[in-house]
């Protein structure tokens, strides 16, 4: 079994959620959910920098990364990943994005919007049942496994 790890952002204006949906490519049709801005954590990387990488990768804005909020560790089909999603703390600056100012949001991403993610098809599922208010008074992450 492979083992993956990655880092996603948590990204809350006005009690929702900023999240992207994938464009179709290599002959697989486009995303029909929503995800939050992250990906793929390089061999030897921190997580902190992995994030800020990403991040800036598909949206071309820097992140201010703050506290871990949740972990979820999964396995589908001979892949095990780790995922930790951090706050970002300054979302305001993610009220515009423009996927042409980006190394990969204009190639991966079809579009980047803020969703009620208790009403959209949001992956990870366990964020559709989250509450995006007061993320910044949790005080320890939340752990979800999936094995």
């Amino acid at each position: 079994m492979n083992r993956r790890v990655a880092v996603r952002g948590i990204i809350a204006h006005q009690g929702k959620l900023l999240c992207f949906q994938l464009k179709a490519y290599d002959g697989k049709p486009a995303a029909e959910f929503w995800s939050t801005p992250g990906g793929g954590v390089q061999v030897g990387e921190a997580l902190i920098p992995a994030l800020e990488r990403e991040m800036l990768e598909e949206t071309g804005i820097k992140p201010v990364v703050g506290q871990l909020l949740y972990v979820q560790q999964f396995v589908w089909h001979d892949l095990e990943q780790m995922e930790f999603f951090f706050l970002i703390n300054n979302a305001a600056d993610y009220l515009t994005i423009d996927p042409s100012k980006t190394s990969h949001g204009a190639v991966e991403v079809e579009k980047f919007e803020f969703v009620d993610a208790a009403t959209e098809k949001v992956l990870p599922e366990f964020l559709q049942r989250e509450s995006f208010e007061n993320l910044a008074e949790a005080v320890a992450p939340k752990f979800f496994n999936y094995l």
